[in-house]
């Protein structure tokens, strides 16, 4: 049986901010990857091992440095293809169309490009959800990249994720921003349309914090 749908709900729950719940989702995730060991489970076990006795108020803290102050670093993908334009507004439909086309409905407080949720669907909807990971691997590849500069433990469940992924990951920034220009070339069978864009100026020319 494939590890993938593991994996992807692993990754989901450890990108989620950690709140009071938090050690009782830490040692889910950890026991459930102790039962399927392997490579791609690999960065998130030394992730969890890494976090394990960090006070959840202290995480909290550096989960908000970490994702909330930086568009470098953001969780919702489609700001690495549309940036702050209005062509985001269509990407975020065609988000919620796809969901909605295979029977799933995510919170309604969180938009629909959020990474958690698109994990969490690729977890229950292999199928389509890997083929929009697969689409949007560039601002996957993108973020992997911005937390292994900023030194960040998250790193590691990117890396994960983007080892679920085929081929090889870009080896820097300029190689994925090229592979965000020009798009991977995946199968799309079974998935809505997602146009292909150039990533924005204000994004490549953002100053690293």
């Amino acid at each position: 049986m494939s590890d993938l749908p593991l994996v992807h709900q692993a990754a989901s729950l450890l990108l989620l901010h950690p709140d009071a719940d938090w050690p009782h989702r830490l040692r889910t995730v950890t026991d459930a990857l102790a039962t399927a060991p392997g490579p791609r489970a690999e960065p998130l076990l030394r992730f969890c091992a890494a976090v394990a006795d960090v006070p959840v108020l202290d995480l909290s803290a550096r989960y908000v440095a970490t994702f909330d102050r930086s568009r470098r670093r953001t969780l919702h993908l489609t700001y690495y293809t549309d940036g702050d334009t209005r062509r985001r507004g269509q990407s975020l439909l065609r988000w919620q169309d796809l969901y909605r086309a295979h029977g799933w409905r995510p919170p309604a407080d969180e938009l629909p490009d959020f990474l958690p949720l698109a994990l969490e669907f690729a977890a229950r909807c292999p199928e389509p959800g890997r083929a929009a990971l697969r689409e949007h691997r560039a601002a996957v590849e993108l973020l992997r990249l911005a937390l292994r500069d900023h030194r960040s433990p998250y790193a590691d469940v990117l890396e994960a994720v983007c080892r679920t992924l085929p081929g090889a990951s870009p080896g820097d920034r300029a190689a994925a921003l090229r592979l965000a220009r020009g798009g991977p070339p995946t199968e799309t069978v079974g998935l809505l349309p997602f146009p292909r864009r150039a990533v924005p100026h204000p994004y490549e020319e953002e100053p690293v914090p």
